[in-house]
């Protein structure tokens, strides 16, 4: 999502082992992103991305068994386009979250 909306000043995740480990505290040190982590146990402290993860699992993970790395990317590029393109959320008061940007950006 840089490429398409820039770097966020922060990003807060979990401890799981794909966020401990150091290519992602080079990524986000070299990019000037503070990297801060729930603390264990705690999802609600994450609870946009804990929602979001939901979301990705029961509208498309679980939808499809993927045969290829290829596949699994042009399934889950057309959920994010729907996702962030076409559907509308109710917390972004009925927009898109490209509308909703778009408008942030311009306000």
């Amino acid at each position: 999502m840089v490429r398409f909306r820039g770097a966020p000043q922060a990003i807060t995740t979990d401890n799981g082992p794909e966020f401990a480990g150091k290519a992602l505290e080079l990524w986000t040190h070299d990019r000037g992103i503070t990297h801060t982590f729930i603390r264990p146990g705690k999802p609600v402290e994450n609870a946009y991305i804990e929602s979001l993860n939901g979301r990705v699992r029961d509208e498309c993970l679980n939808l499809h068994w993927f045969q290829s790395l290829d596949q699994a990317r042009l399934i889950l590029t057309a959920w994010r386009q729907d996702y962030n393109d076409v559907r509308p959320h109710t917390s972004l008061g009925g927009r898109t979250p490209n509308e909703f940007a778009r408008l942030e950006q311009a306000g």
